[in-house]
């Protein structure tokens, strides 16, 4: 789950990290009194969206040389009208792709005197099994043409979970920093704080970005973006509040109703299958064939009739689906488990485009004969190859 950036420092702050002060609105009518309560004489106004390149980025609705999705303003009248121009506008950046993403939120915030720019995250690396902060003094920029074209400006230090962040890992990361004097003084508490914070709510990813160092010499986190493990959601109904759904594709909000794993792609072949891996060579062979998914979808290795039924009204409701590809490697999944779904959906919503299931494993007999007595119109495939050939030539109508 990801949640705004105002949220983001919102719970920060509760960890004694140091951020601005700020004030979330929703309408245009709440600038001026959002704006009347900070410090000023220099406001942020800020788009709230789940995506990067905000400064950046352009508003579809306004002409080419209009200002992206975060601003300055030196006066309230200016916050107000840079709100107007924001609020219900779409901002398109390098991340939300061509449709761009409206906004529905603002973040006013209290402006800050920069020195510099530096970048920190904290994230699991799966090489060492441990909480990492990546860190760099090219704060600001996209850390990954930094570690593109600079690689030896990026240190990731590993923290060991029985023990948390020592003394010399703060060290190492000041020297990495080139902190000095009073920053170097509050990093003692802001990158343990950070690490507490990653650990306390089950985060995925914590990127600051960028970590400043004001003019007074002391540390602020001037952006965060925030990620939480969905797998421990359980463990957290205080988080559940900060979901924003308006920045969620609808078929994924339904498909997390069923615990089913699917992201939208903008493809034509819908997919249906159990696995990861076998998901991602689905995906693959589709786009060998020279036709692209239009989703990834992991019904799991134990789903029941219901849980297909409802994978295959998500993919069905897709328009821009043209075909659908069943792909299922029963293992402890039973084959005949996914025939039944296939055909109560089918039924339920109809088939208005062609459907090509492969099937193999437990019960895959039982499976194929449900199908074949079904008396609805299903190609079926011998393997994976037989079944991705079959699904792009019938939607080319070969």
């Amino acid at each position: 789950m990801n949640i705004h950036e105002h949220q983001a420092k919102a719970l920060l702050a509760t960890y004694g990290l140091p951020v601005a002060k700020g004030v979330a609105i929703f309408t245009a009518d709440e600038a001026e009194a959002a704006a009347q309560q900070l410090p000023g004489p220099l406001y942020v106004v800020k788009s709230q969206i789940h995506a990067g390149g905000r400064g950046k980025g352009k508003f579809k609705e306004l002409p080419p040389e209009a200002k992206g999705g975060v601003r300055l303003a030196k006066t309230i009248a200016d916050v107000v009208t840079n709100a107007r121009e924001m609020l219900g506008n779409t901002l398109v950046t390098k991340q939300t792709g061509p449709a761009g993403k409206q906004v529905n939120r603002i973040y006013i915030e209290d402006g800050a005197d920069i020195a510099r720019e530096l970048y920190c995250s904290l994230l699991v690396d799966r090489s060492t099994g441990k909480v990492s902060f990546v860190v760099s003094t090219e704060g600001g920029m996209d850390i990954e043409t930094v570690a593109h074209d600079t690689p030896e400006r990026i240190i990731t230090v590993g923290v060991d979970a029985d023990v948390g962040v020592t003394d010399a890992q703060v060290a190492t990361i000041v020297a990495a920093l080139k902190l000095d004097g009073a920053a170097a003084e509050d990093a003692k508490a802001v990158f343990p704080a950070l690490y507490k914070a990653f650990v306390e709510t089950d985060m995925s990813l914590l990127e600051v970005n960028p970590l400043i160092v004001m003019t007074d010499g002391h540390i602020r986190v001037l952006d965060a973006k925030v990620s939480f493990d969905n797998n421990a959601a359980f463990r957290h109904e205080e988080l559940k509040p900060l979901r924003d759904f308006s920045e969620e594709d609808a078929k994924e909000i339904e498909a997390s109703k069923f615990d089913l794993a699917y992201v939208a792609l903008d493809g034509n072949i819908g997919c249906m299958v159990n696995g990861a891996g076998l998901a991602m060579a689905t995906l693959d062979i589709i786009k060998l064939y020279g036709e692209s998914p239009a989703n990834f979808l992991d019904v799991g290795g134990g789903a029941s009739k219901e849980k297909v039924t409802a994978a295959f009204k998500i993919i069905t409701a897709d328009p821009n689906v043209k075909g659908i590809l069943v792909n299922i490697f029963g293992g402890i999944m039973r084959c005949d488990v996914i025939a039944e779904g296939v055909i109560a959906a089918v039924k339920d919503v109809g088939l208005k485009v062609p459907l090509v299931v492969r099937l193999e494993g437990t019960r895959v007999k039982e499976g194929k004969d449900l199908l074949d007595n079904s008396g609805l119109d299903i190609v079926s495939a011998d393997d994976l190859d037989d079944a991705a050939q079959k699904i792009v030539a019938a939607i080319k109508g070969r």
